[in-house]
């Protein structure tokens, strides 16, 4: 799926795969990819063009047509679903429920997409892999999942994600016409993100502070786009506000570095790899207080309510203007980014693998 989209499985499936190659697993690993991908996503292992496009309405039966001729052991499927029967044994990472918690915000196609196999592909399963204890108890409160059979995994961070000196970064800043301090949204635009509640509160914050710096947003379109921007427009604050959608992963660590916080104000997450990524910069993270978001950043940073807009304003103040507990809280973000690792998260999948085999 990395040929066609964007985001965090995308940089799930490539982070994960970069860490087998470093641990060598004893296992042959084959990488199986869409002959429309434009490189291989490993030139250790070995690879397989597949022609079942992604997220089609008969992706399960074609795949296991596919993928019967390469008589696999054992089959990760990274993007929730797996097939009927492609392998011997079956592993699936589910990164979360978004779209049985909120329905509304995705579309009917992708609705129907999940929402028709989650259920089947988590009973074919031989092993779950979650991105957080959040997203266990959803499998086991609402798909009645075994919790014998989910293993958590939380998501790793790259070492290009780290403290850099102004000086450095100056030049992305200045080619994306950023200035030199702001608060930073990155993720995509689509209406779980709540960034229309964050305009909101932004509004609030200049109101009561004028001189208060732009916000920014970093992330590509995804579901609904077109609405949110029409509800963004409508909050005012056109000219506080400044979006980009052609950041590029290399780009990115120059964001955090001058974002003054980064801020995830989302109704849900399952993982929250912005948040991470930030902290791994020294920049101070405000996130919601639901779903897994609360397991990532531990006591750093502030716990916003998504549907309390004062209570995400009030968190950008103590950001602008507490400049010493700012500087605090930065210190301690590094040290809980040192925590996440993608061998660490790479090494639990293999261990999975080898459960599934027996």
């Amino acid at each position: 799926m990395t040929h066609y989209r964007l985001g965090g499985i995308s940089r799930y499936i490539t982070a994960i795969i970069s860490a087998f190659e470093e641990l060598e697993p004893a296992h042959e690993i084959k990488i199986l990819q869409s002959r429309k991908a434009k490189k291989r996503l490993s030139e250790r292992f070995g690879s397989a063009g597949l022609w079942t496009p992604p997220h089609h309405r008969l992706e399960r039966a074609a795949l296991s047509l596919e993928l019967w001729r390469h008589q696999l052991d054992l089959l990760h499927s990274p993007d929730f679903i797996a097939p009927y029967r492609a392998a011997r044994r079956h592993v699936i990472t589910v990164h979360d429920l978004s779209f049985m918690h909120y329905p509304e915000y995705i579309t009917a196609e992708s609705r129907r997409y999940y929402n028709d196999q989650i259920k089947a592909s988590i009973a074919r399963a031989d092993h779950i892999l979650v991105d957080s204890l959040a997203t266990k108890r959803d499998l086991i409160e609402i798909l009645s999942a075994p919790a014998d059979l989910i293993t958590v995994h939380m998501l790793g961070v790259d070492e290009a994600f780290r403290p850099l000196p102004r000086e450095t970064t100056a030049a992305v800043i200045g080619a994306l016409g950023l200035p030199a301090a702001y608060f930073l949204f990155v993720g995509t635009l689509e209406p779980r993100k709540n960034l229309v509640g964050l305009a909101n509160a932004y509004r609030d914050l200049k109101t009561e502070l004028p001189d208060a710096p732009k916000l920014v947003i970093v992330g590509r379109p995804g579901w609904h786009y077109e609405h949110l921007m029409a509800e963004l427009r409508m909050v005012g604050i056109d000219q506080h506000l400044v979006i980009r959608q052609d950041v590029s992963d290399a780009q990115l660590p120059a964001l955090y570095n001058h974002a003054l916080a980064l801020v995830t104000p989302s109704f849900y997450e399952g993982f929250g790899l912005t948040a991470l990524e930030a902290m791994a910069c020294g920049t101070v993270p405000i996130v919601s207080c639901v779903a897994s978001l609360p397991e990532i950043v531990g006591d750093v940073g502030l716990l916003i309510d998504p549907q309390d807009t004062a209570s995400i304003s009030q968190a950008l103040k103590t950001a602008l203007t507490d400049d010493r507990w700012r500087e605090a809280q930065s210190e301690a973000a590094l040290r809980r980014a040192a925590r996440f690792s993608w061998i660490d998260t790479a090494r639990r999948a293999l261990e999975c693998y080898d459960a599934a085999l027996g």
